[in-house]
């Protein structure tokens, strides 16, 4: 197949990326490469797809060193006429759409960026999607449209009118519209809710990696809400997979605009994760409890059964192995 896949110098689109080349579909990957992380470890990132950061311009295709059925362009999903352009002249089968800008926190700082990449950007490409024909349109949402829901485990056909932040309202718009190009327009589309996501050349705005650093560094981190929280952690080997199957697949009914949980359904106390942690890392992490932060959520809990009967998939990764491998990844990217 032909995919589209956004956000791809990203950490979910990185990996789906290799995953999918390596399978052997034909790939075009885009990303606009903003700074609000280290644009560092996305070009490292790519590098691992054999694109090579001084070959990268704007707006212009690279080849990949690596896979010959993968090419990458810097884009942004705002730039309409380059994102026609993109579109017309590739005649995509499907499109993953992974590229936003991320943050809980961040959306409160500047909700402009969420705005214009998550609302606008995404109109742009699922109307081009629609226009050009593409077969089955696939984009990323998020476990924090859910906030603050009282009922657990989190079901797809639950509340999510009540978001946190700016950028789970975002979130939360994207599968509206996307309904709409679904149940009015046809386009076959289906949203993907992940569930706090982990593993090597993960992001350093999220908590494990932000937690890790401190550890090895003998920092002191902060334990929000004193330590009583629970996240749904889910490692990136098995999100990849989970995404891939609803890749490959096409939906039976161009209409239904389906949303899934995609997670591991096994939540862990923040406790028990910064142990884990500590164990990985060999040394005890340096405390400092305070209180909740705004846009946090005390728990996140998918319940997967609706993923797991449409498409056979159920992660397996402990949190153990999840997060010796991302301490292995870490100490060697950083040289430690």
């Amino acid at each position: 197949m032909k995919i589209l896949v956004t956000g791809a110098a990203g950490f979910i689109g990185f990996h789906l990326t290799k995953r999918l080349t390596e399978s052997g579909h034909t790939l075009v990957g885009l990303d606009n490469i903003n700074d609000y992380y280290d644009v560092g470890l996305k070009y490292g990132r790519l590098e691992e797809l054999g694109i090579a950061r001084k070959s990268v311009g704007e707006a212009e295709y690279v080849k990949s060193a690596l896979y010959p059925d993968f090419r990458f362009i810097k884009a942004d999903l705002t730039d309409l006429d380059l994102l026609r352009k993109i579109m017309e002249e590739n005649g995509f089968d499907k499109v993953c759409n992974l590229a936003a800008q991320a943050g809980v926190r961040y959306s409160f700082e500047n909700p402009y960026s969420y705005i214009r990449s998550n609302l606008v950007g995404f109109h742009n490409l699922i109307d081009l999607s629609y226009r050009n024909k593409v077969k089955h349109f696939i984009y990323a949402s998020s476990s924090s449209v859910y906030g603050n829901n009282a009922k657990v485990p989190f079901e797809e056909s639950d509340r999510t009118d009540e978001p946190q932040s700016i950028y789970a309202a975002t979130k939360k718009s994207n599968e509206l519209i996307a309904w709409v190009y679904a149940s009015q327009l046809g386009l076959p589309a289906t949203g993907l809710r992940f569930f706090t996501v982990y593993g090597p050349w993960g992001r350093p705005d999220m908590a494990p990696f932000l937690f890790l650093k401190s550890i090895l560094e003998g920092k002191e981190i902060k334990v929000f809400n004193h330590g009583n929280l629970s996240r749904d952690f889910s490692y990136i080997d098995d999100i990849v997979t989970g995404v891939v199957k609803v890749i490959e697949s096409q939906p039976a009914d161009d209409r239904t605009g389906k949303i899934y949980n995609i997670g591991n359904s096994r939540p862990v106390r923040l406790m028990d994760f910064i142990g884990t942690l500590e164990k990985a890392a060999g040394r005890e992490a340096v405390k400092k409890y305070v209180g909740m932060q705004k846009g946090d959520v005390y728990r996140t809990y998918a319940n997967t059964a609706a993923i797991e009967n449409d498409f056979n998939f159920k992660p397996d990764t402990p949190l153990e192995y999840g997060i010796s491998e991302f301490c292995k990844w870490y100490r060697k990217y950083y040289g430690l």
